[in-house]
Order: structure tokens, then C-alpha cells, then sequence
């Protein structure tokens, strides 16, 4: 019976191990369980409709399902932060973040304190800048950041980037949140509360022209508020993944003069247990269609790029589409 019993279970040992031999040719360095993670439909985590993020992500999802081989669906969302969480919880495979949040997130810092490191996202590579544009009305009396205070202003959704971005801004001026009249609201509900007369001012970090606020130089007119060189210069030497901007002069058609402001890096991240396979084809049909993706901005997008301003891990997919064009 003993002997028997042997070879009953040697017969299983060696069951399994054929099994796992057929069945885990496809894993990778990307993900645990090789394709085994792969959703049948990507969901991108994007942010609000009146934003960047939201049309240039819907674009990337038509590329990705030509292209790819899998159907992608492009999500409203609050934008950075919330989107990093989103795949932490796989109720988002890609998403669009900011680096300096991709950062924050990987550190388990700032608005990540609670929720601890989070491991669960690679990138995918880097895109465009983020500016920030501190956003008032063409006949408001703000001139300077430090008008800000007292003032009704919107630092973005919360949990976002902006909202981060907003408190390190003020902060350069010696301000804090509790120095303004706080609200927290999207890229688009803050530009009708402007036009309705309800808000003095927001801030929205994303790529430039911004819809809602192209939207709203057309009604109601709008400035963007400069940031100071003595500032910037501070901002940058404490926070090192801010870079000095210019919005050019008639980006918006109210704002005639060039205005010098901050930009943080904009970036693709995607779930790291995604098999390398899938991450691969998703990357080259980002980056074969980025003129294609029907906004202005995608203009930037450029291949040697990609590594610019990322400091987390690349997923081993979009690595190899990288290394087969030659980008170090």
C-alpha cells in the first residue's frame, strides 16, 4: 500500500509539473502569472472631461483597440492621484498621472501618507509638460499669487495633483490653504464657477491650451496669473521635478503676452502585473499614433521622450518597444 501510495502521489507530482510547464510559457518579467493578469478590456484612468487627460486618453483607447487587440475604454476620473489608486484596486490597468504623484505614491508621501507604498504600477513612459495656470477672470484685480489671499480659490479635485501642486505654490509666497477662501472643484466646474462669478481663481495643472479654460477665454475672458523668478527658482530647488515654463503669448485669446509659470512632467503608468506581451503592443500603439490622437498637445509626444523626468521602474514591455527603437 505504501509503495503504491508513492507512486499515486509521484504521478501527481509529475501532473503538476507538465501543467505548470504548459501553462506559464507566457510569464514575464512584467507581472506575476505572466498573461494569466490580462484583463479581456483596458480601462484608462484619465481625468476631468474638461482637462487634457480625458480627449487625449480617449484617442490612445481607439489606438489601442485597432491596434493592440484588446478593446480600451477611456474613464473620467479625478486625475492623478485617484487614477494611482485605481490601479492599485484594478479598477484601472493605464492611467495618467503626474511624475512628481507617480513619485509620491512609490515613497508612500503627501497625499499617499495613509495609504502606505504603493508597488502595484510601472511606467509606461513620459508624455508632455503639465503646466500650472493659475486662472482668473480678464477683469479680475489679481495680478500676483500673493493677491490670492482672502480670495475664493480652487486648488483642483480633491486628492489630485493640482490640489498638491496649488499648496506647494502658495507655500513659496508663505501662504497656506487656510490663507484662502479653500474650494476644490475639476478643471470644469471651476471655469463655469469663474463665469458665474462664484469663484476668483483656480489653479489647474495640464497640458496647454486646456479646454476649459480655452473655453472660457471665449465667454468670459480670462488672465493666467504669473509666478515669480525668485519664486520658481525656490520652488525648483526644494521640489527638483518642477521645471521653469513659458505659456506662449495667444495660447488662450485673451491672454495676448507670454507668461512664465511651472510645469511638472505628465506620464503613462500601467499595471505591473500585466504580461509583457500585452504591455508591448500597448505601448507601440500609443506611441506609431501619438499624431493622431486629436489634441494639441500630442504635438509633444515624442518617442525620445519617454524616460524624461521618470523616476519609478518601467514596465518590461513598453522596455523592449523601447529598446527595439532605440531609445536610452
Amino acid at each position: 500500500m505504501k509503495k503504491r501510495h508513492f507512486l499515486l502521489s509521484l504521478t501527481l507530482l509529475l501532473s503538476m509539473s507538465l501543467m505548470t510547464a504548459c501553462g506559464g510559457g507566457n510569464s514575464t518579467q512584467g507581472g506575476a502569472g505572466g498573461g494569466s493578469a490580462d484583463p479581456s478590456q483596458l480601462i484608462i484612468a484619465t481625468g476631468g472631461t474638461g482637462g487634457t487627460y480625458f480627449p487625449l486618453g480617449g484617442g490612445m483607447a481607439d489606438h489601442i483597440t485597432k491596434n493592440a487587440g484588446i478593446t480600451a475604454t477611456a474613464q473620467a476620473t479625478g486625475a492623478s492621484a485617484e487614477n494611482i489608486r485605481l490601479i492599485r484596486d484594478k479598477k484601472a490597468d493605464l492611467a495618467f498621472t503626474q511624475n512628481d504623484i507617480a513619485e509620491y505614491a512609490s515613497k508612500g508621501t503627501n497625499m499617499f501618507q495613509q495609504d502606505g507604498k504603493i508597488d502595484s504600477f510601472q511606467a509606461l513612459g513620459a508624455l508632455y509638460d503639465e503646466t500650472i495656470q493659475i486662472v482668473v477672470s480678464a477683469d479680475s484685480n489679481i495680478k500676483s499669487v500673493a493677491d490670492l489671499k482672502d480670495k475664493r480659490v480652487s486648488v483642483g479635485a480633491p486628492g489630485s495633483g493640482t490640489e498638491v501642486n496649488a499648496q506647494q505654490i502658495l507655500e513659496a509666497y508663505g501662504m497656506t490653504f487656510e490663507d484662502t477662501k479653500l474650494q476644490r472643484l475639476s478643471f470644469a466646474d471651476s471655469a463655469k464657477a469663474i463665469q458665474d462669478g462664484q469663484l476668483d481663481a483656480a489653479f489647474q495643472t495640464a497640458g496647454t491650451p486646456t479646454a476649459a479654460i480655452t473655453e472660457l477665454a471665449a465667454t468670459t475672458g480670462v488672465k493666467i496669473i504669473p509666478i515669480d523668478a525668485d519664486k520658481i527658482d525656490g520652488i525648483i530647488a526644494k521640489y527638483p521635478y518642477y521645471v521653469k515654463t513659458t505659456v506662449p503669448a495667444n495660447t488662450y485669446q485673451t491672454v495676448p503676452e507670454e507668461v512664465t509659470t511651472v510645469s511638472v512632467k505628465s506620464m503613462l503608468l500601467i499595471r505591473s502585473d500585466l504580461s509583457e506581451d500585452l504591455v508591448y503592443k500597448v505601448t507601440k500603439a500609443i506611441f506609431e499614433n501619438s499624431d493622431k490622437l486629436g489634441h494639441a498637445k500630442a504635438k509633444e509626444i515624442k518617442l525620445e521622450n519617454v524616460k524624461n523626468g521618470v523616476s519609478i521602474p518601467v514596465h518590461p514591455g513598453a522596455q523592449k518597444y523601447f529598446d527595439e527603437k532605440g531609445v536610452k
